[in-house]
């Protein structure tokens, strides 16, 4: 249960045991870094995180657009970024492209 806690904080999760895709929501923390077990760092942004701005704007992946709500596990295997921008109302295309 606390892992499932922590990845909620960073703003991903597991969509289910066993699965490589993990579903993206809200983070609750402005900065993490993950020590992977091969040694690499993924690090989370949220970037305008206030009490006020909770709902994803657009979010990128290694300096990429990252437009769908789901997020591979080969995509941050090796480390990297990603970077949430959230604002005050949510962005309702985000998320619908995959």
């Amino acid at each position: 249960m606390s892992a499932w806690y922590i990845f909620t904080v960073l703003g991903f999760y597991p969509v289910c045991p066993g699965s490589e895709e993990f579903v993206i929501g809200s983070p609750a923390v402005k900065k993490a870094e993950m020590r992977l077990s091969n040694g690499k760092t993924f690090t989370v942004i949220a970037e305008n995180l206030s009490e006020q701005n909770i709902y994803i704007q657009s979010v990128s992946l290694n300096s990429k657009d990252w437009t769908t709500p789901l997020l591979p596990f080969s995509e941050f295997k090796d480390g990297g970024t990603i970077i949430y921008k959230m604002g005050p109302q949510p962005n309702k295309q985000w998320g619908t492209v995959k």
